[in-house]
Formats: structure tokens, sequence, C-alpha cells
């Protein structure tokens, strides 16, 4: 068999106990996925009618981001009503029609719940803010300024933690003469989950949504909701300005408390939903609790190890991973969450650049390394992710200029970086590499201009090789990076072995080759995979050379591979099945 050609069905794995364990999700970033109305800006109708893109694809699952009404200070994971659709998305009837057009299709959907932080212009926070007497005032956390200190002046913060969005995580409300919490930008006021009420009015707002028919959520940065109670100061890094506050706001005291009433007071009785939390920072014993379904809080969790594996000092200062380091961090975690819990797989999402640039090798060997890179995720234990483009290879944007950049964390950072008389090129060097923005440049339909996203102008620049990467050329085309994903997609639909069976990494001649094996019963697959631009031996041991002789590829990015021992081309991929 060559390249990806394989028959993909319609096995429909929400219909098994634990579904999600055999289905594969695709997020999808809506200001960049399709517009309808040509303002340049995504839309829910303009997602309704790329539908049968997904359904070609043969993803099982929806994650939409944050399409609720917005300032959109953080493109919309800012909150300022949970239960209304952004004007600029469309509206709650055009929502309804979307998920039962998902429905229809056999697909579920899940949401974006951002409830660590909301708008500051939500009516809870312009009630907390309204004065120290207000009933909402504890609804956020507010502190006085440090003791000894006038309201203000820097260095008078209640703490000294950095924001993750540059700056301090403190804001001063003048009128009352207290700050306000955030731990990303200032328009995001986190909440306090420590008070009751909150937890409740987040409880309610989630059954509204479950009771209109969403599968599920995508829970952000869900692992930061319960701070330490005396708000500690933090380490001052060597060279920087603020404390690193993180081990005291990321895995608080009562978090596993409320993980489990919100699967009492939320979840329970409701069926197979599937719930997901992204938690920056969390370890392997962590996210084994998370996920251990004897705790009853979360499926699984988004761990960060792997996409912080290039970051010196500080993520826009990144180096070339060695052969070797991706593999070990999948390695590791797979033998970590083995026994107890369960893996998200991910490459990218909206936070992350386009894994092809940043893993692969987008220059001599875009294909190459695009197909090798989803082979070696999506054969591994757990749950894929595909975010919107990556089934497509889409790469970072050559994006020079401060003015080609959008989001709020890359202007802050570059602000921040003039401010302390760094070189302008050195900072946008930095963001070439590691900006979230190359995740949302729009999706690369068509070769037409503005990639046949918008008929307007689009709300950020559209990548220029969308010429020769996008959609309309990889259909149907069985060495495409689209058909290799429907080939992994189907795969896993198709062969218990793949979502079930257990994963033992075996040893390799050269660094740079990802080896495992799968077994489940009398099922038993063999994954090769050379993630470097050079070629290189599998030289796995004799054992397993003798048990494979002779084996036929089920699935490869190159032709041939019918040797399991051959040597590999740069970013070749074979699975084997016995």
């Amino acid at each position: 068999m060559s390249h990806s050609e394989i028959l993909v069905t319609d096995a429909d794995p929400a219909a098994t106990p634990e579904w999600w364990k055999s289905a594969v999700v695709y997020q999808i970033y809506p200001r960049s996925f399709q517009d309808s109305d040509g303002d340049g800006v995504g839309d829910l109708r303009g997602i309704l009618g790329r539908l049968d893109h997904l359904r070609r694809l043969g993803v099982d699952v929806i994650w939409l981001s944050p399409i609720y009404r917005s300032p959109q200070a953080d493109n919309g994971y800012d909150i300022s009503d949970y239960q209304q659709i952004d004007s600029v998305f469309g509206t709650l009837d055009d929502f309804d029609e979307l998920l039962a057009a998902v429905h229809a299709r056999g697909m579920k959907l899940v949401m974006d719940l951002v409830v660590n932080h909301t708008s500051d212009e939500h009516p809870w926070f312009l009630q907390s803010r309204a004065g120290r007497d207000s009933p909402k005032r504890d609804w956020y956390i507010w502190r006085p300024p440090r003791e000894g200190c006038v309201p203000g002046e820097p260095g008078s913060e209640p703490t000294n933690w950095e924001s993750f969005f540059s700056g301090p995580t403190w804001t001063l409300d003048e009128t009352s003469g207290e700050y306000y919490l955030h731990l990303f930008a200032s328009k995001q006021p986190d909440l306090n989950w420590d008070n009751p009420d909150v937890r409740e009015a987040v409880y309610t707002m989630m059954r509204w949504w479950l009771d209109r028919g969403v599968d599920g959520f995508r829970m952000d940065v869900i692992n930061l909701i319960s701070k330490h109670p005396d708000l500690p100061d933090g380490l001052v890094p060597e060279g920087k300005t603020h404390g690193d506050g993180f081990p005291h706001f990321s895995a608080g005291p009562r978090l596993h408390e409320y993980l489990r009433e919100m699967r009492r007071e939320v979840f329970d009785g409701r069926g197979a939903l599937l719930t997901v939390g992204e938690t920056p920072g969390v370890t392997k014993a962590e996210a084994a609790l998370f996920s251990d379904p004897s705790r009853r809080e979360l499926d699984m969790v988004f761990q960060f190890e792997h996409v912080s594996l290039d970051h010196v000092d500080g993520k826009f200062r990144s180096r070339r991973l060695e052969p070797g380091e991706l593999a070990d961090s999948f390695a590791e975690w797979q033998e970590a969450l083995a026994t107890v819990g369960w893996n998200s797989l991910y490459l990218s999402n909206h936070d992350q650049p386009r894994p092809v640039t940043r893993f692969g090798d987008a220059g001599r060997w875009w294909r190459e390394s695009a197909t090798a890179l989803a082979t070696a995720l999506h054969m591994q234990r757990g749950t894929p992710y595909i975010y919107q483009g990556e089934e497509l290879g889409m790469t970072n944007a050559p994006f020079r200029d401060i003015r080609d950049y959008r989001d709020v964390e890359s202007l802050n950072y570059y602000a921040y970086a003039m401010a302390r008389g760094e070189r302008p090129e050195e900072v946008i060097e930095g963001l070439q590499a590691m900006s979230r923005d190359h995740a949302r440049t729009p999706v690369q339909w068509d070769g037409t201009e503005n990639a046949g996203f918008t008929g307007g102008s689009p709300w950020i620049g559209v990548n220029p090789n969308h010429a020769t990467v996008n959609a309309e050329r990889q259909y149907g085309d069985g060495s495409s990076v689209f058909e290799h994903y429907r080939a992994l997609i189907d795969l896993r639909h198709r062969l218990p072995v793949v979502a079930d069976g257990d994963f033992v990494r075996l040893d390799t001649a050269d660094p740079a080759v990802f080896a495992f094996e799968r077994n489940l019963g009398d099922e038993h697959l063999l994954v090769l995979v050379n993630l470097s631009s050079e070629p290189a031996s599998p030289g796995i041991p004799a054992r397993e050379r003798t048990r494979w002789r002779g084996a036929e590829p089920i699935l490869v990015n190159l032709g041939g591979g019918s040797d399991p021992d051959a040597a590999l081309a740069p970013w070749e991929a074979r699975v084997y099945l016995r």
C-alpha cells in the first residue's frame, strides 16, 4: 500500500462506553475558520457551510473556541455574557442551527468553558467593582495595596506575581483604592472560586448549555481556579522584575474538590459527554489524578510539557529540538498514564505555532514532516486533537512587522521588550517562531484571493502559501496531508488496538526514530517514524525484527516500506499490523 490509500468507514465511536477513546476531536477557532458575510471575520454560518469538510475528514467531535459575547480583548477568552453569542459570530439561532447540523452528521459539539476569569465588562464584575460593599464584591479577588505602599505606585501591588501576558497580575481600581487579580490581561479579572455563589452561577450556566444540546466542555486553564488563600509572593527569576506566582495559583488546595463538585452538579446523569481540562504546568502525577475515572473529575487533560521543550528563557526565545526530545516526552506521558488516566494527544492549538514549522521541516520536507508528525501522534494511546488547518499542513505565517500581529500576548510582549531596551529585530524573530497569531491565520480552503476564507478584508493576514497549501488541492490526492489524516482517523475507528491497546516503546539505533508497538489481544501494531531531515536506520531489537519480518504496512507516507528493518528516509512513517 502506498502513501495514505486506505478505506474510510462510517464507524460510530460514540456508540460505545468511553466513546472518546476512539474519537478524534477537531478544534475550530471561529474567527479564522470561514467568513460567511464578508466582514473579514469567521462566523457560525461560515462553520455551517464547511461542515462537510469535517465529515469528509472523519472527525467525531468539534470543539469551538469561545463564541460568547465578548469585547474581544483576548479574542473571545474574555467573556462578558456566557449565554449570548457575540454578534461578530452570529446569533443563538445560528448556533442552534449549527448544533443540529453537527448532530445530523453524526458528530458532537464541545464548547470552550472559560471560568477562571471573565471580561471586566461582565455584569458580575461591574457589580463587584461598584464598591467594597457590593453583594458581588467577593465574586472576584480584591486586595488592598501592599502594607505601607501608596496605591498605584510601582511595587504597591498586593503580590509580585507576573501576568501570563507580561506586567503585574494586579490592576488598581482607583475608586475603591483596591487591586483586582488577573492572571492574564487586565480586562480578564479572575473569579473567586472559593465563593460558593460563584460556583453555583458557573454550574447553572453550564447546565443551560448542556440542556441546549452541547456534548461537553473543553475547560480553559481549569487548574488555576483555586489559588493559595494567602496569595504569597513568588520567587523573582534572575533578570525579571516580577515574581513567579505559578506555584501559588496552579493546582491550588481546593481544585480537586471543585472538579468533583462540578461533576456531581453538572454532568451526573447526562450520559456520554466529554470533559477535557487545559492544565498548564500539570505534572504526570497530577494528570493521573485529574483523569482517573474512579475520582470522577475530568475525562482527560491537556499537558504542556512537549510544547514547552523548545522554550529558552520564556516562550519567545526558542530553539530547535534535538533528535529524540519530542519522542521522549511523548513516551514518558504514555508510560505515566498507562494504567490510570488518559492522554490528550495534540501538536497544536489556538495558542501554539504551526507544528510542521515548529517540529518538522516546512522547507525541504513539508509534506513528509507534516504526515510523519501526525502518524507519531495519532498512533499513540489517547484521544487525538486536530487544530484547524493542521490537516492541511498549514505553516507559520511570514509576518515581519509588529503591525502584522494581532494577539494581545504578542503585542504586550513586544511593548514590554521595547521598554526594556531589547532589539526590535530579535523580538520579531521570537514572534516569528512562537506567536499565537500563526495558529490564527485564516484556514486555506483554496488558491483564490484570501484563500476562500472571506470576500472581504481578513481580520489578520492570509498566509501567501495558500496558493499551493489548501484543501481544494489536497482532496482526493492519496499522497496529500489531508488524505493522510483521513487514513489515520480511519485506523482509530476501525482497529480497537489503536484506541485501547497498550503502548510499548522500542529501542532504536538512532534517537531520531520513534518506534513503538501497540498491543491488544491478537492485534498488534508496529509504528516507525523518522522525526528528522536525515535518513535513519530503525535498528530495533532483534526479537522485534524477527517478529515483524515480512509484515506488510497498512499505512505509509512514502512508497514502499515492506521491510520494517529497511532504512527510513527523512520524515518517513510506516505502520504495520499483524
